[in-house]
C-alpha cells in the first residue's frame, strides 16, 4: 500500500504525467481524490412518480486526473427491483437547483446487481463539482434506507478507483 510518504519516495522512479493525468506503473491515479458524496431527493415516499437522484461530489483543484466516470451500486434496501430511465441519466455542473451547464453522460445499468456504470465524455476537470442524476420510474414500494456505494475513477489507462463512501437515500411510508 502506498502512503503519502510512500508516493513521494517512489514518485522519481514510478510518476509519468500524461495530459495531466497521474501514473504509476501504467495504472492512472487520483492524487488527491474525491473524499464524499452527497445525496439529495426530494421527493421521498413510497412510490412517488418519476423522483431525481442528485449524486454530487467536488473534484479537488489537485486531483491530479480528471473526473472519467463513476460507479453507482445499490448495497441496501428492501426494494431490490423499482427500474431506472437509464437513458435519461444526467450530469451538470454545480449543485441541485444551482445547475450550471450540462454534462455529456453514457450510462449504463446491471439490474441483476443494481450497478450503473457512468461515463463522462469528455472528462470532468479538477476543481468542478459536478452532479449526476438519476431517475427511476418511481420511487421504491417499500419504506427503508437506501444505500448506494459510490466510486470515483479518473480519466486514463488502466485507472485505479477511487471509492466515495456511501450515499443514503431515507424513503418514508405514506402511513404510519
Amino acid at each position: 500500500m502506498l502512503t503519502r510518504w510512500g508516493l513521494a519516495a517512489l514518485a522519481p522512479l514510478l510518476l509519468q504525467a500524461r495530459g495531466g493525468a497521474v501514473e504509476i506503473q501504467g495504472s492512472t491515479f487520483f492524487t488527491n481524490p474525491p473524499w464524499r458524496v452527497e445525496l439529495i431527493a426530494y421527493y421521498n415516499t413510497v412510490w412517488d412518480p418519476q423522483p431525481d437522484y442528485f449524486f454530487t461530489l467536488e473534484l479537488p483543484a489537485d486531483a491530479g486526473a480528471p473526473l472519467g466516470g463513476l460507479t453507482i451500486q445499490q448495497t441496501r434496501g428492501s426494494d431490490w427491483w423499482f427500474p431506472y430511465y437509464v437513458e435519461r441519466t444526467s450530469a451538470f455542473v454545480g449543485r441541485p437547483r444551482a445547475e450550471g451547464r450540462k454534462l455529456p453522460v453514457t450510462a449504463t445499468f446491471e439490474q441483476g446487481i443494481r450497478r450503473f456504470q457512468i461515463r463522462f465524455d469528455p472528462p470532468v476537470a479538477p476543481g468542478t463539482t459536478v452532479t449526476t442524476v438519476l431517475k427511476p420510474w418511481t420511487n421504491p414500494d417499500q419504506a427503508d434506507t437506501y444505500m448506494f456505494a459510490v466510486t470515483a475513477w479518473p480519466e486514463g489507462p488502466n485507472p485505479s478507483p477511487a471509492p466515495l463512501g456511501y450515499a443514503t437515500l431515507r424513503i418514508y411510508s405514506l402511513f404510519y
